[in-house]
C-alpha cells in the first residue's frame, strides 16, 4: 500500500497484508484509490485541496491520508479497533503530519457532538453488510460533524441507498467494490 499522488506520492504505508479479518481491516486497494480519486478530480473537482477530512473506520487511514497528501488541510481518523489505531499512527507519523490530523478511539456510530468545525469530505468504510454505515451517517448529522454540503464517498461490498437529507452524486463498482457518492443537502 502506498500513497498514490500528491506531496507524499510513491511513500508506502504500514502493510496489514492481505487484511486482518479479526480487526476487520480491509484497506482499500491502491488502484480502488487511484481510480476514486481520478472520478473525483474529473467529475466533482479535486474535493482534496483546502478539505477537512473525516475518515470514519478508517483502518490504516489510507483514504485520508491519500486527501492529506493531494492538499487537505486537516484530517480526523476514527476507529475502535487498536490494531487500526497502532496502523493509523504509524502511517500519521511516516507522513509527518501529526500536528495537521487526530485519532479517535470511538464508535463511528455514535460520535457523539463535533467540537470543532465540521468536515467537508468524508470517508466512510464500515464492515461490509452490517448497516453500519447509515448509523455513522445519522451519527455524524446528530453531531454536527458534517458541513452543509459535505461530500461522502461511502465503500461497501453493494450499492448503497442515500439517506434523506443527501443527494446522489455518482456510484462506481471496482470488483466487488461499491462507492457510494453523496452530497449533503444543506
Amino acid at each position: 500500500m502506498r500513497i498514490i499522488s500528491g506531496k507524499f506520492r510513491g511513500l508506502g504505508l504500514a502493510s496489514v497484508g492481505k487484511g486482518d479479518a479479526a480487526a476487520h481491516l480491509r484497506p482499500t486497494s491502491d488502484r480502488v484509490r487511484e481510480s476514486l480519486f481520478n472520478l473525483l478530480a474529473a467529475s466533482h473537482g479535486d474535493p482534496a485541496p483546502g478539505a477537512r477530512v473525516l475518515d470514519l473506520f478508517a483502518g490504516t487511514g489510507a483514504l485520508g491520508l491519500e486527501a492529506m497528501s493531494r492538499g487537505a488541510v486537516h484530517a480526523t481518523f476514527v476507529d475502535e479497533g487498536a490494531k487500526a489505531r497502532a496502523l493509523l499512527r504509524e502511517n500519521i507519523e511516516k507522513t509527518r503530519t501529526q500536528g495537521i490530523t487526530k485519532l479517535y478511539r470511538r464508535d463511528a456510530t455514535r460520535m457523539g457532538p463535533n467540537r470543532g468545525a465540521p468536515f467537508d469530505l468524508v470517508f466512510l468504510d464500515p464492515p461490509y453488510g452490517k448497516g453500519l454505515g447509515e448509523r455513522s451517517i445519522a451519527s455524524c448529522v446528530e453531531g454536527d460533524w458534517l458541513a452543509p454540503d459535505a461530500l461522502i464517498i461511502w465503500e461497501e461490498n453493494t450499492p448503497q441507498e442515500v439517506p434523506t437529507g443527501f443527494t446522489l452524486e455518482d456510484r462506481r463498482k471496482y470488483g466487488d467494490t461499491h462507492m457510494t457518492l453523496m452530497r449533503r443537502v444543506g
